[in-house]
């Protein structure tokens, strides 16, 4: 149920297009028959609780993000460091591709291709 739409609007709105089109839903887990007033309702209440549930679980995420910036701890994914990014700049320059870079120095394609953008353009 909360797979089908982002927001109470969202589902509503999805409802309406399939009702459109000729075509009823019928959640059997749920128990939901969207032909029925009863089942509209309880279809759009559980669209609330599924919106709620989601921002509940947004808020506690930046809450937690907060904490640890508060407290000193470092977010995201460690940097590379100096000498490995220069290694990789010097296989670039030497005409290795990206794949083996990556390889040849135990990173990511993502960290050689934002190397490789960082560099100057050879005339």
């Amino acid at each position: 149920m909360d797979r089908l739409g982002r927001s109470l609007q969202h589902l509503v709105g999805f409802l309406e297009e399939i009702h459109h089109l000729g075509v009823d839903l019928y959640l059997h887990q749920q128990g939901i028959d969207t032909t029925t007033p009863a089942g509209r309702a309880m279809f759009q209440m559980l669209g609330v609780f599924s919106e709620f549930e989601r921002a509940m679980i947004r808020d506690r995420v930046n809450a937690g993000l907060a904490r640890a910036k508060a407290t000193g701890k470092a977010l995201g994914r460690p940097k590379t460091g100096e000498e490995t990014e220069a290694a990789i700049q010097q296989s670039l320059a030497e005409g290795m591709g990206i794949l083996k870079a990556a390889k040849k120095h135990g990173v990511g394609t993502s960290v050689v291709q934002r190397i490789k953008a960082g560099l100057p353009l050879a005339e």
